[in-house]
């Protein structure tokens, strides 16, 4: 899956409205997660890895979440079974959040794009991209936050299976770790309001 093929809503590249979160708070969070210098490379090199691997880690992903009820429930249609149209699409998009938390700049464009993320977990976007019916107006962030937990622990594998006799495996997945807390944590922005 490419940017370019993504059946709908990816809109990275397209000018959105800047996020509510600039540069300066990144910068703190990043120094909250206890980012380095080190973790940048580490990262690119862990993109390397997963960028052709993003199918087969969607697919331990979707087991997952489509085994779990009250995952897969917020994909629901209007007839209350998951909607399997809707869940691809969104696949598109969980694919290339893979690649992009690896390969883009966390930069203002960065934390639009994830502004507009975390809109469409909320009551404010939900079901609006994809043009669903569904029941679940929003993605609980309970259940938002408690994902870093699969999203994390089943990455190693993948670059230990990818990674070459020099990279270092835990540096990687420590900052793949890093970054997909910092995004979490955006994304949890609408949710939390001023409080955030």
């Amino acid at each position: 899956m490419t940017a370019e093929n993504i059946p709908a809503g990816y809109s990275y590249d397209e000018q959105l409205p800047p996020s509510p979160v600039d540069e300066d708070r990144l910068s703190e969070l990043l120094t909250n997660v206890m980012w380095s210098d080190a973790d940048a490379p580490a990262l690119r090199r862990a993109g390397e890895i997963l960028s052709p691997r993003v199918s087969d880690i969607l697919d331990v992903w979707y087991d997952f979440i489509g085994s779990t009820p009250h995952l897969v429930s917020v994909f629901r249609g209007a007839d209350g079974e998951p909607d399997a149209e809707y869940l691809d699409r969104v696949r598109g998009r969980f694919e290339q959040w893979v690649i992009d938390v690896c390969t883009r700049e966390f930069d203002s464009q960065w934390l639009a794009y994830q502004e507009e993320i975390a809109l469409r977990h909320h009551t404010t976007k939900k079901n609006t991209t994809d043009g669903v019916d569904s029941p679940s107006g929003h993605v609980p962030m309970k259940d938002m936050f408690a994902l870093i937990v699969p999203v994390t622990l089943t990455i190693r594998s993948f670059l230990e299976e990818g990674a070459e006799a020099d990279d270092d495996v835990e540096a990687m997945h420590q900052a793949w770790f890093k970054a997909v807390t910092v995004t979490l944590v955006l994304w949890s922005r609408p949710y939390a309001g001023d409080l955030w």
